[in-house]
């Protein structure tokens, strides 16, 4: 019975696969006579017969978007992305992914390498690994600043373009949509939205939008010219077109723009990179001197090395810090931070966390309030207030605590040390052999032995230290002579190990590190501030040439030039807003009043011409200057963007250099020369007592 059924089962089996293959086979032929072998040969020619670039970035950004770590910067990404972009979702994700698949495959090599050289360390790990996942924001900022200089290059040739465009079509709008056409370029997509502005219902509300989001300063300008000149039409000056000679100051403005740009990515392109290589050759660095100079073990595997190692990190970090701020102070790029829901926002909602940080922030009205801020109106910070003393009270509960386990951790170093150091008498200056070294380390294990026993004890006595030495065998038959010398030697070791304990002025230290951790979101902001204000006569001057452009349009009043003056301003914001606020309350004590408030002279010499220009003077005349004078402002401009330049150069390569000198010197230098000295000198004492 049971083979019947086997057999039953053969044959079906048998007549299925038959079946199929017959299935198949008239499926094939009537295939090949119908629409899907016409359909088959249309596609040929139109599928990605190879590996696809395109579709991999895609599927990849589908795969970050999920991970919760990489999510943060995948959205940071697509904030400054979408700008460049224009609703073009498609390639917003393609670029989010490619720059973050090129930072991981930068720094995930740097990891392991790290894990690799400090992987006896684990606090230099754990902060170098916390340093590296730090410079993913570099390493993301610099890819996307690339893409606003590639824009920003692109652009040149957009509006040589559009000059020639113009003669053809002399229509704003039209000359725009024909240049706009090319596809290729990110600068098109900004061609397209500008001209769909113009050609709106309500183009006035559009531009402003626009202002919000564009990638940078001169197409705001671009459009905003454009905008005015299609309402307002063109007009000939000296037998020139006005609008193109707009665009033509634009133009220069980006030249300019470009070539500092250029320079200060020139100046700055290593700089990151030098600030950064000391933390990583540490370790190397360490094995090396010990290696080569036995004598400077005990140094660098102490509490002593540890310290200095741990200040270089510090120094590495700030250094590394300023640098960045230093670099990108003077750039165009759009803050494209999440200002409206962050972690600070998220945490503030909580009424606990709230109540506590209400606490620290100073009342409103307040002399410390007001100084905070204007620091922060001054810094150009997207932080509020209370942001910013969520940062400062994170930073001194992070800071006290850290300090508090890196104490911990030097204790423990110093312990351990004294556990694993070879016990010899042997001359510091000298290097043991490998028997002698097993010797000692014999030694040292004998002495653990006691020190075991007797850890924590505070009231030991040597009588004790002793009884305990003479029952080790290790000690049986040696003279009394060796014994009192182990007493010595193990006394000093437990003396050292008792006393290695957490102590009040390491609280103290700690409740000082973490008022410094407190104070450093203010010092950077000050410094920030001190950065922007080298950024005064540049600003002052992108003024000079706004007004230039503005000045011989008609219907052009002081009040619209304000109003661009206030949508360009970086530094000079808060007085120009103030003054936008109050100018319909009376325009001169409006500008009058903002002259008070500003203490840079050139600026001031700029408000009392829009004052003589409110009643006295038409614009044309209040500014002529500024037109007549044209060239001496552009090499004006050149000199001061090259002073501007060589002044960050100095500051960035004193910061740079910093932690470079400060391994060598003080990680390197000074340790070989002050214990080589100090093991010298103890040698000969050691000698002459022998030889009397």
């Amino acid at each position: 019975m049971d083979n019947t059924i086997i057999y039953y089962i053969m044959g079906g089996a048998a007549g299925a696969f038959v079946l199929i293959v017959l299935i198949y086979y008239i499926l094939s032929k009537k295939m090949q006579k119908s629409e899907y072998k016409r359909i088959q040969r249309l596609q040929e020619g139109t599928k990605e017969n190879r590996f696809s670039a395109e579709v991999l970035f895609q599927k990849l950004y589908l795969t970050y978007i999920k991970i919760p770590f990489l999510k943060r910067y995948v959205l940071k990404l697509r904030r400054r992305l979408e700008i460049i972009n224009v609703d073009d979702e498609y390639a917003t994700r393609k670029g989010t992914a490619k720059i973050l698949t090129k930072t991981l495959v930068i720094l995930v090599p740097v990891i392991i390498i790290t894990i690799m050289i400090t992987y006896t360390n684990y606090l230099l790990m754990f902060i170098l690994l916390m340093f590296e996942i730090f410079m993913i924001d570099t390493l993301i900022d610099g890819s996307v600043d690339k893409i606003d200089n590639t824009l920003l290059k692109e652009q040149l040739d957009f509006f040589s373009e559009i000059r020639h465009a113009y003669h053809e079509y002399n229509m704003v709008e039209e000359a725009i949509y024909q240049v706009a056409q090319d596809d290729e370029k990110n600068v098109s997509r900004q061609g397209e939205k500008i001209y769909e502005i113009l050609i709106s219902d309500d183009p006035e509300t559009e531009i402003e939008k626009y202002y919000d989001i564009a990638p940078n300063s001169f197409l705001k300008e671009f459009a905003g010219v454009s905008y005015l000149t299609k309402e307002f039409g063109d007009r000939k000056v000296e037998g020139a077109s006005l609008y193109l000679k707009n665009v033509n100051n634009i133009t220069q403005e980006m030249q300019l723009e470009i070539l500092k740009r250029d320079k200060l990515n020139y100046v700055f392109q290593s700089l990151s990179v030098i600030s950064i290589v000391p933390i990583l050759l540490l370790e190397p660095l360490k094995n090396w001197a010990i290696d080569n100079f036995s004598f400077t073990a005990s140094w660098y595997q102490g509490k002593s090395g540890m310290i200095v190692q741990i200040l270089i990190l510090l120094i590495t970090f700030i250094s590394y810090i300023l640098v960045r701020k230093l670099k990108d102070n003077g750039s165009t790029a759009i803050n494209t931070k999440n200002t409206e829901n962050p972690w600070q926002a998220k945490l503030y909602k909580h009424k606990i966390i709230k109540k506590i940080v209400d606490l620290f922030i100073p009342k409103q009205g307040t002399k410390e309030y007001r100084k905070v801020t204007q620091l922060l109106k001054d810094a150009a910070s997207h932080l509020k207030m209370e942001w910013l003393y969520i940062n400062r009270i994170c930073l001194f509960i992070v800071t006290f605590f850290a300090s508090i386990a890196i104490f911990a951790q030097l204790h423990a170093v110093a312990i351990n040390y004294i556990y694993t150091e070879p016990t010899t008498d042997y001359d510091i200056i000298g290097g043991l052999s490998e028997k002698d070294e097993e010797k000692a380390m014999e030694l040292t294990e004998q002495d653990n032995i006691i020190l075991d026993q007797f850890k924590g004890n505070l009231n030991v006595t040597d009588e004790q230290i002793r009884m305990a030495v003479e029952r080790l065998p290790y000690y049986d038959g040696e003279e009394e002579a060796e014994i009192d010398k182990a007493v010595e030697r193990i006394r000093e070791k437990l003396d050292i190990i008792n006393s290695e304990y957490m102590q009040w002025f390491e609280i103290l230290l700690a409740f000082v590190f973490a008022i410094i951790g407190y104070m450093a979101p203010i010092w950077i902001l000050i410094f920030q501030v001190k950065m922007r204000q080298l950024e005064m006569e540049d600003e002052v001057m992108q003024f000079q040439t706004i007004i230039l452009m503005l000045m011989r349009i008609e219907r052009v009043n002081v009040e619209i030039i304000l109003e661009w003056l206030e949508r360009y301003s970086n530094i000079f914001r808060e007085p120009i807003s103030r003054c936008v606020n109050n100018y319909e309350a009376g325009a001169w004590e409006a500008l009058e009043q903002m002259k008070d408030e500003v203490s840079y002279t050139p600026l001031i010499r700029i408000i009392e011409s829009l004052q003589a220009a409110v009643e006295k003077i038409p614009i044309t005349d209040a500014f002529d200057e500024l037109d007549s004078e044209r060239d001496y402002y552009q090499e004006k401009r050149k000199e001061s963007n090259e002073r501007l330049i060589k002044r960050k150069g100095m500051i960035g390569k004193a910061i740079g250099f910093a932690p470079m000198v400060c391994m060598f010197v003080g990680y390197l230098i000074i340790p070989l020369v002050f214990i080589g000295l100090t093991s010298m000198s103890s040698s000969f004492t050691s000698m002459t007592s022998m030889q009397q």
